[in-house]
């Protein structure tokens, strides 16, 4: 068996951290290590992860002396990797049993980087949705493309689910750090995607908890907007930070995609200054969102282009609504 490091990041994660650990400890593979690095926990995570290592000299914890934040937790534990493979794991979810052992037998079929489905449950771990792929859309984009192209503009690849190999962290890190939208959950699949093919287990091996505390959870932001102008603004502010950190990041891309990333950041910034109609570059659009689905596509494509025409449509959305 090949070694595999699991990257545990914690903060203030007593709540469900035990039965996450227990997850990882009962796996039916054995061969791993457990790395935490905890961010300066305030509550009793610490105590929790300390008991848990006298028990099993697998674990190996790291005391931050000041919060990082997610992604950087994340990226200092991908610098102690020691091991062939490595998972990243949240601390609050709930890891199917044979999960390590399904994600190294794929990853051996010669890809660099394994991913899977989740089940979501709430936070008493009932199930809420059986696939979060379907969920969120994922499904038809994961099975037709799963590449760097169908990746550049959205990322559809869950961290707490994938496994990667050592010889790629170099190639990644730093993770950027100019944007909040670009994770290392999105950054570490695009890059690997330049190297290697990606491969996918089509079930769930993550049991994906939902609670109030969720950093990163099945529901999107301008769910809860009530304005058009707000999830444009919103929309705006995503792609402009995502394709500023694409050019700050030049060296990690290819030429043609270096010209398209200044091309593209041109084209979302002209788009803020835009208030009722924009008729420029939308070959550009279409390029860039040809492999979401196409009422995704249509959707972005009013708010962004036609914002006027989106409005209306918002506003008799509504109204049928009863809001």
């Amino acid at each position: 068996m090949e070694k595999v490091d699991v990257l545990l990041a914690t903060y203030n994660g007593e709540q469900y951290l035990q039965e996450q650990i227990e997850s990882i400890l009962n796996q039916t593979y054995t061969d791993f290590r457990l790395l935490i690095s905890d961010d300066g926990s305030k509550d009793k995570t610490i105590d929790i992860v300390e008991e848990y290592a006298k028990k099993d000299d697998r674990i190996i914890i790291f005391k931050q002396n000041e919060n990082m934040g997610v992604v950087k937790n994340f990226e200092f534990l991908m610098k102690q990797v020691q091991s062939k493979y490595f998972m990243f794991s949240d601390q609050d979810d709930i890891w199917k049993k044979d999960k390590i052992e399904k994600s190294v037998k794929k990853i051996e079929e010669g890809f660099g980087l394994v991913y899977s489905d989740l089940e979501v449950v709430d936070n008493n771990l009932e199930v809420m949705y059986k696939s979060y792929w379907k969920l969120k859309g994922f499904d038809r984009k994961i099975r037709k493309y799963n590449d760097f192209d169908s990746l550049y503009l959205n990322n559809y690849i869950t961290g707490c689910t994938l496994i990667s190999r050592k010889e790629y962290i170099d190639k990644v890190l730093p993770i950027p750090k100019s944007t909040s939208f670009i994770l290392h959950d999105y950054w570490l699949p695009l890059i690997v995607s330049k190297e290697a093919k990606l491969g996918y287990i089509d079930e769930p091996l993550i049991r994906y908890r939902q609670h109030k505390n969720n950093k990163i959870g099945s529901q999107k932001k301008s769910d809860s907007m009530k304005s058009l102008d707000e999830i444009r603004e919103l929309f705006l502010q995503v792609k402009i930070e995502h394709f500023t950190a694409f050019v700050q990041n030049e060296d990690k891309f290819d030429e043609r995609y270096k010209e398209l990333n200044k091309k593209s950041l041109e084209y979302f910034e002209h788009l803020k200054n835009v208030n009722n109609f924009n008729f420029r570059n939308w070959t550009l659009f279409f390029k860039l969102y040809k492999y979401e689905n196409f009422s995704y596509m249509i959707q972005n494509f009013a708010i962004l282009n036609l914002p006027m025409f989106a409005r209306g449509l918002f506003k008799l959305k509504g109204k049928v609504n009863g809001k």
